[in-house]
C-alpha cells in the first residue's frame, strides 16, 4: 500500500483538494489522504467500514464539478455500467481536475503471469481456480480490459502516457515479492500486468 499512496500523493494537487476515491475497499488510502489534509469522499458498492460510503459511482449524489481530483486504484475494471459510470465521474470532477488511475491490465495477464502468481499466492486462495488457463479465462470473462476503460475515459479526459509496472505481488501474496516480480518482468519471464496513468478533465 505504501507505494500506491506515494504514487497517488505525487499525482494529486496539493491539499486541501477535494478528492473522490472510487472503489475504496477498506478505506486505507482514503484515511491516508485525509491524514495528509485532503478532503476525501470514498465510495465502494461493497463498502462496510467508515469512511467508505456504500455507493456505486453511477449513484454518487455529489454536485457536478465538486471534486478537484479522483483516484481509482484497481477498481475501474469492475465498474458497471462502465460508460454511464465514466460519464458520471466526468460530471463530478471539475474541468481541469485530475484523475489518477492504478490498474491491472487483464489483456497482458497471460498463462505465464498466472502461473507465476499461482506458484506464490497465499494458501487457500483458490477463488479463481488452480491452473493458469482457468485463472486467465475466469478473469477475462468478468473484468474490463484497460483498453476498454481508457476508451471510455477518453470521451471526457485527456490521458497522459501510461507507465507499465508490477502488480501481481499485491494480489493476495505474501509480502516482499515485488523485487522478484520486477526481476521476472525484466528477464522477460512474465509481462508487466500493472499500469498507471493520470488524466485531466477536459472542458465541459
Amino acid at each position: 500500500m505504501s507505494d500506491v499512496i506515494a504514487y497517488v500523493r505525487k499525482a494529486l494537487p496539493p491539499p486541501p483538494a477535494r478528492v473522490l476515491e472510487i472503489g475504496a475497499g477498506d478505506g486505507d488510502l482514503a484515511r491516508a489522504l485525509a491524514d495528509a489534509g485532503y478532503d476525501v469522499v470514498a465510495i465502494d458498492p461493497a463498502g462496510t467500514v467508515p469512511p467508505v460510503e456504500p455507493v456505486a459511482l453511477l449513484e454518487i449524489s455529489e454536485a457536478d464539478g465538486s471534486f478537484d481530483a479522483a483516484v481509482a486504484c484497481v477498481s475501474l475494471h469492475h465498474v458497471e455500467p462502465l460508460r454511464e459510470s465514466c460519464a458520471r465521474l466526468a460530471e463530478v470532477v471539475r474541468p481541469g481536475g485530475r484523475l489518477i488511475v492504478d490498474e491491472f491490465d487483464i489483456d497482458r495477464f497471460d498463462q505465464r503471469a498466472a502461473q507465476w502468481w499461482l506458484d506464490r499466492r497465499m494458501a487457500g486462495d483458490d477463488h479463481h481456480g488452480n491452473d493458469a488457463v482457468t485463472v486467465v479465462d475466469r478473469l477475462r470473462d468478468h473484468i474490463h480490459p484497460v483498453s476498454v476503460v481508457t476508451a471510455e475515459l477518453e470521451r471526457w479526459f485527456e490521458l497522459d502516457d501510461p507507465r507499465r509496472d508490477t502488480y501481481l505481488y499485491r494480489w493476495n501474496m505474501p509480502g516482499g515479492l515485488e523485487p522478484a516480480e520486477r526481476d521476472a518482468i525484466a528477464s522477460g519471464a512474465i509481462p508487466a500486468t500493472g499500469i498507471r496513468f493520470t488524466a485531466t478533465r477536459t472542458a465541459a
